[in-house]
């Protein structure tokens, strides 16, 4: 058996994903009661548990959020009322009011959805957007005079203005009134404005708290027209553009927000914004049917790619298709292009400006993909040796998109599970850069600390964006490196993978899969479910695309064997996978050739817990004999280096020999002569499983 040849050109494995699996303890009678209690199935019940809730009261509101009472927004927003005034009596005496808004998807759904409902209730409003290439996040004293000189007597700030002191001070010395709207982490000094409505500022038990941006102007735009007796055709519109801001600007899908993202993806796909409905049409969200879920860039079956239900869109329609191609604009284009999206009646000029987003963003992705795979080289070279004494990671260099780093900064927190602050150079004197966080790191608190080496600054808990004079950039980066270790532990340095719940493959089918839907919408601070497997067998895998792993795995129950295929989008890099792993993983629906079945998301995999204690500290020379197939075998551990190897020898005086975490072994009768092989192929790895059962490790 040892001595079957195969093809020696199989890729030499590289290391697995190197992630912490938190898996949630499990309380199968609890889950139990409040199942039967609350009318559910036990599986959800314990993914409700896992998200807090353990009330049967606590399950029905997530369950239904329209049954929630909400409090008026008057009554926890403490300037609501003065803004409202300010608006009314500016609507009445035809003050000019401009928007101020922001170049991201929540700042621009913002600016449109303000623009739209002013108008509509008879406002004289305009708008301008900061140039993220020249000036960067925010009201800026430009901006302020030029409202000033053309006659604007209200400023309205949406997703941004809460840090802007010297802006506001200005304005309001010129005479203008001034209203904040935003959502960002508060400052220690507040700016001189007429009225802030931020959700910071709220008590922290309000539905309201987690409002993006683009929730509070929702909030506000509703209240008006509420008070001015003006309602009719105007939510639906803002619910639309309130949707897209909210899962674009990946806020919390709890509360109020869960309550209207809910009802705006029921409406979205019959929307009258031409707006949406172009951007719907040109993304390739299109109602399932024809062409299954076949990605126009990979041409392979992608679950983010179509409406799954035609009554209504998921998160994931708006966060991979629809969001992205809004935030290209806002990154490397014109802001002027979206809001005139949104705001336009004309389906013509809706799909010529949908068109542009798509190539907009078709630019985004190749340019985030250059600048990762040179950032990646950078601190492969610079930094990787140091990243566990130094727990951050600074990388500024020239000739970067500042529009696009942001992403990339959240790639390589990926990558290396440290929080990242990355830059470009805006000339030789000034950087600007963007900043994403890990779940034991405060972005915003970390750039405070580093305020005084900053020029602009802002932020919250897991990404913010700042300025610097490139004199200070190695005194900031000994400074971030101070505030890491002060809340930062080795432990942490690893990519953080909250797990559900473990499913054999003989559960996963479409009845689990339905059942799941009474969690959507899913997103931040309600995740989708994740489950896992262990001890599987990858029996087929390839790249597929532009780096995915493609594969189909197997668990053996009583004797019989359950497959199901997956997808681990940008894993190029881990393959090839080993023979045997633990998964961790979503459920996704994929439609093709009018097929719908159930596949894998993979999002995790390590070797086999018994196997990783085994390997970690094996007792060396460890060895047995044992019986495979009426044939007689020798097998143990023995160092190799500083890795652990399994050795298995046959009658013949044949070795097999592979290494943890490989894919690829050793036959031979000694290490020169020696082959290589693929020990994933059944008969090889059978032999392995033998052998570790013989040496007492459970695989």
């Amino acid at each position: 058996m040892l001595d079957r040849s195969v093809s020696e050109s199989s890729k030499q494995p590289r290391r697995l994903p190197d992630q912490r699996w938190q898996i949630s303890p499990q309380k199968p009678e609890f889950a139990q009661n409040l199942a039967v209690m609350t009318n559910i199935s036990p599986i959800v019940s314990q993914l409700l548990i896992n998200r807090g809730m353990e009330t049967p009261e606590q399950i029905q509101g997530f369950l239904n959020p329209e049954s929630l009472v909400l409090p008026s927004p008057l009554e926890d927003f403490p300037d609501l009322a003065i803004s409202l005034e300010l608006l009314q009596n500016a609507i009445a005496s035809q003050t000019k009011i401009a928007i101020c808004g922001d170049y991201d998807a929540d700042g621009m759904t913002s600016t449109a959805l303000l623009l739209r409902s002013l108008r509509t209730l008879g406002a004289q409003v305009n708008y301008a957007i900061p140039s993220r290439m020249h000036e960067g996040y925010g009201i800026n004293n430009r901006i302020v005079e030029e409202f000033h000189s053309e006659g604007v007597g209200l400023i309205l700030t949406v997703d941004n203005g809460i840090s802007a002191f010297e802006p506001v001070a200005r304005a309001r010395e010129l005479g203008l009134a001034v209203i904040i709207t935003d959502h960002h982490d508060i400052p220690q000094k507040l700016p001189p404005a007429n009225a802030i409505l931020n959700p910071k500022l709220i008590a922290e038990s309000s539905p309201y708290r987690g409002v993006a941006g683009v929730g509070v102007a929702y909030i506000l735009a509703v209240s008006l027209a509420q008070q001015l007796g003006e309602t009719k055709g105007l939510i639906q519109p803002m619910l639309a553009l309130f949707t897209l801001g909210t899962i674009a600007d990946l806020a919390p899908l709890t509360g109020v927000n869960r309550r209207w993202v809910k009802r705006g993806l029921q409406h979205l796909p019959k929307s009258n914004l031409a707006g949406v409905r172009a951007l719907i049409q040109v993304g390739g969200v299109q109602v399932r049917g024809d062409q299954g879920v076949g990605g126009v860039e990979e041409k392979i079956p992608d679950p983010k790619s179509k409406i799954q239900n035609p009554k209504s869109l998921k998160p994931e329609d708006i966060g991979f298709r629809l969001g992205p191609r809004i935030n290209a604009i806002g990154r490397i284009g014109n802001p002027q292009t979206v809001i005139e999206l949104l705001t336009t009646d004309d389906m013509g000029v809706a799909l010529e400006l949908a068109k542009q987003c798509e190539q907009t963003n078709t630019s985004r992705q190749l340019m985030c993909e250059q600048i990762e795979q040179e950032a990646i080289a950078y601190v492969e070279t610079e930094f990787v040796a140091s990243l566990q004494k130094d727990r951050v990671l600074v990388v500024v260099q020239p000739n970067w998109h500042h529009g696009v780093i942001g992403i990339v900064a959240s790639r390589l927190v990926e990558r290396y599970g440290v929080p990242v602050f990355i830059g470009t150079y805006e000339d030789e004197e000034h950087i600007r850069g963007s900043a994403r966080g890990i779940p034991e790191f405060h972005v915003f608190e970390a750039l405070e600390y580093c305020h005084d080496l900053l020029g602009k600054f802002g932020g919250h808990k897991a990404a913010g964006g700042f300025s610097l004079p490139a004199e200070n950039l190695q005194v900031l980066r000994s400074r971030l490196i101070e505030f890491a270790n002060q809340c930062l532990e080795p432990q942490h340095l690893k990519p953080l993978l909250k797990i559900d719940a473990e499913v054999n493959l003989n559960h996963i089918n479409q009845q689990l899969y339905q059942q799941l839907n009474a969690l959507h919408p899913c997103g931040m601070d309600n995740p989708d479910p994740i489950f896992w497997t262990p001890n599987v067998q990858v029996v087929e895998q390839k790249i597929v695309g532009k780096g995915h792993i493609k594969l189909t795995i197997a668990q053996t129950i009583d004797n019989q064997q359950y497959k199901i295929k997956a997808i681990a989008w940008r894993w190029g890099d881990y393959f090839q996978l080993p023979p045997r792993v633990d998964v961790a993983y979503k459920l996704r629906e994929n439609y093709f050739n009018g097929n719908t079945t159930i596949e894998l998301e993979l999002i995790g995999v390590r070797l086999p817990i018994q196997l990783q204690q085994f390997f970690a500290s094996p007792p060396i020379p460890s060895t047995t004999t044992f019986e495979y197939n009426q044939r007689h075998y020798t097998c143990g551990f023995y160092k190799n280096g500083i890795e652990a190897e399994l050795r298995i020898k046959n009658s013949e005086g044949k070795v097999l020999a592979m290494q943890t975490g490989h894919i690829i072994g050793l036959l031979g009768t000694n290490r020169q002569n020696a082959k290589e092989i693929d020990i994933s192929q059944p008969q090889y790895d059978n032999i392995i499983q033998a052998a570790l059962q013989a040496l007492g490790v459970r695989s």
